[in-house]
């Protein structure tokens, strides 16, 4: 499975940001998706997360601003980032994993998601 994510930039504090992950090398709708972020000398967070029957998950921070959304015909899953704030300022990640229990049991902690994309930085100013 490969992923490839994009959609990252400068933006103003308030503004919006979509960010896209295409995936390529498996069935796409057999995929359980996340994004997590690292933002400078933290580690790797937990962000939002969505299940195969669309189901979605976020961590506090993303609740009512952040969207994860799939489009499975065009195999991208996407994050839809409003109202961002410099806090969010970070590298994203799109990760996926073909596995139901390990999504099931720790979707939120990134040992559960075998393939990850190679990051896209969001810089938010104040």
């Amino acid at each position: 499975v490969q992923l490839q994510a994009s959609g990252g930039g400068l933006v103003q504090a308030g503004g919006s940001l979509r960010l896209s992950c295409a995936v390529s090398g498996r069935t796409f709708s057999s995929l359980g998706m996340a994004w997590f972020r690292q933002a400078p000398r933290k580690g790797r967070e937990f962000v939002a997360a969505l299940r195969w029957g669309g189901v979605t998950y976020y961590a506090g921070s993303a609740e009512g601003r952040f969207t994860i959304s799939r489009e499975n015909a065009e195999n991208t899953v996407y994050l839809e980032m409003t109202a961002l704030n410099p806090e969010d300022t970070a590298v994203y990640y799109c990760a996926a994993t073909d596995s139901l229990s390990d999504f099931n049991t720790a979707k939120f902690s990134e040992t559960s998601y075998d393939y990850w994309g190679q990051g896209t930085l969001v810089t938010v100013s104040s």
